[in-house]
């Protein structure tokens, strides 16, 4: 009878072998696992409660990714490519390093765009590319994975670095207990005056290394022509 609770398991093969909705897949792997595991439909939902209030952080990423999909099929890429080809003279590098700035003080008040899946990928990206095409040359597949690259390096640095920046955030708790443990007793806005410098300079590097690298690689597969 104990087989019986790894139903569950089946069904998910199977039903990722046959290629069907995934979704629907999972959906009804839980619910058969839930009902021959003695959970019952009400101790289910009750877990599915319990674990949705417990982590929110995630639950809030799963919203945004929907809703990201949702944009991305109605023409979010598109209008996001055309945005940045009505700026004249606009560079791959000059675009990284405007979301480098944008995401910096963001993250200083610890909001998050979803990081590289829910943001990066779907708006940058494609603004990244439409600045490729506004001059008139086609992207080149190794040219566009170095910029996958240099996008996604942005959005970790600027991140890793401004969301210490936010009083009583994750990071800077973290930061605060490391100390403590080590013998430092910190307050977390004495922390937050110390990472300020710290944070700008790494950001302000990285801006100027990848707008000095794109130049590099513009030149290296489209010549000296603008």
């Amino acid at each position: 009878m104990e087989l019986v609770k790894l139903i569950g398991i089946l069904i998910v093969i199977i039903g990722f072998a046959l290629k069907l909705d995934s979704i629907l897949i999972i959906l009804v792997a839980a619910v058969v696992t839930a009902i021959t595991g003695g959970l019952g439909v009400e101790g289910l939902l009750t877990t599915l409660g319990t674990s949705f209030v417990s982590n929110r952080s995630m639950a809030i990423f799963i919203l945004i990714m929907l809703v990201t999909g949702t944009l991305e099929r109605n023409g979010l890429k598109e209008s996001a490519a055309k945005l940045i080809g009505k700026i004249k003279n606009a560079s791959a590098g000059a675009v990284i390093g405007a979301y480098g700035v944008m995401r910096s003080i963001f993250a200083a008040f610890n909001i998050s765009f979803g990081g590289v899946a829910g943001f990066v990928r779907p708006i940058i990206m494609p603004m990244v590319i439409g600045s490729i095409e506004a001059k008139g040359k086609e992207p080149e597949e190794d040219y566009v994975e170095e910029l996958k690259g240099m996008s996604s390096g942005m959005e970790n640095i600027a991140w890793f670095f401004f969301q210490v920046l936010f009083v009583g955030g994750p990071g800077a708790l973290l930061v605060q207990a490391t100390l403590k443990d080590l013998g430092y007793e910190t307050s977390l806005l004495d922390l937050a005056k110390v990472e300020i410098p710290v944070a700008l300079f790494a950001v302000i590097v990285a801006i100027v290394y990848y707008f000095l690298k794109d130049r590099k690689l513009y030149k290296k597969y489209y010549g000296n022509n603008k």
